[in-house]
């Protein structure tokens, strides 16, 4: 058990949680956050509160941000925005097929002076090696260049998914695991790309989620088409409701439909599979 807040870089950007570390900060306050780059400033959006979990992994607050952090947080966005305009105008010249995604800058690490990162979306790869040059003759600051899959680039973006809540992958998930088709079709999902595609244009990474619930319901339960005993009589599965853990059964003394739980169903009665007819 420890006290847990939340910050986040943008506003409706990730969240990040952090040990408050005997600071009390409140939603809205301005604090320094430890990065691989140096300490930098963020918004707390949810205030120091105690929570059930065990805290020692996350990672302290270096403590609230004063003026002089303000400043050069306010430059870096500065520089941020300019390099943004700078790099979308290059590679316009340029005619690349990129998208500039997000840009990142750092004043002074490790001594090596300032350097810009420019995250990019492209169909393939691209050359840009005369892009980088030419950023970095504008920008007056070393210039890199990566290039992000379409799931980063949602990551990185975020947005609004089509359940109404914000993205996973840029609120709480960190790793991306295999998404399939077959995980679409267990869950007995239209195969429209429409409906089952993310932000990114991949499957939604919440096809997961449930996934292993349905393998459970459907290694345990009868087949579409099996005949079974139930507390109403005897019938065929018709069809199954995994969230409700129960089957459908077209009853053979009046034609039916009855649904029954899992647990209460006792079949098939013939070992081999019969097709509903």
């Amino acid at each position: 058990m420890g006290m847990l807040c939340a910050v986040s870089f943008n506003r409706y950007g990730r969240l990040y949680y952090f040990d408050p570390a005997g600071f009390s900060p409140q939603v809205g306050d301005r604090v320094l956050v430890p990065t691989d780059d140096g300490s930098e400033v963020a918004e707390c959006v949810w205030a120091a509160q105690w929570v059930s979990e065990d805290t020692d992994g996350f990672p302290k607050l270096v403590g609230p941000a004063g003026d002089e952090d303000l400043r050069r947080d306010e430059l870096l966005r500065k520089r941020k925005a300019e390099a943004k305009v700078a790099a979308k105008k290059l590679i316009r010249e340029h005619g690349l097929p990129m998208k500039v995604v997000a840009v990142d800058h750092v004043l002074d690490p490790g001594g090596q002076g300032p350097r810009t990162t420019i995250y990019f979306t492209a169909p393939h790869r691209v050359d840009f090696r005369s892009l980088v040059r030419d950023l970095g003759a504008t920008l007056h600051c070393r210039v890199e260049l990566r290039q992000l899959s379409a799931r980063d680039s949602a990551r990185v973006q975020g947005g609004i998914g089509s359940c109404g809540r914000d993205l996973c992958c840029a609120t709480f998930l960190t790793d991306f695991e295999p998404v399939t088709i077959r995980m679409a079709k267990d869950q007995d999902l239209p195969l429209n790309p429409l409906r089952i595609s993310g932000a990114c244009g991949r499957l939604m990474c919440c096809l997961k989620y449930e996934h292993p619930l349905y393998q459970q319901f459907h290694a345990s339960a009868p087949q579409v088409g099996a005949r079974v005993s139930t507390p109403e009589g005897e019938g065929r599965v018709v069809g199954h409701s995994v969230p409700g853990d129960s089957v459908v059964v077209r009853l053979d003394s009046d034609g039916s439909r009855c649904s029954c739980s899992r647990a209460s169903v006792c079949g098939p009665r013939k070992a081999h599979d019969q097709r509903y007819g």
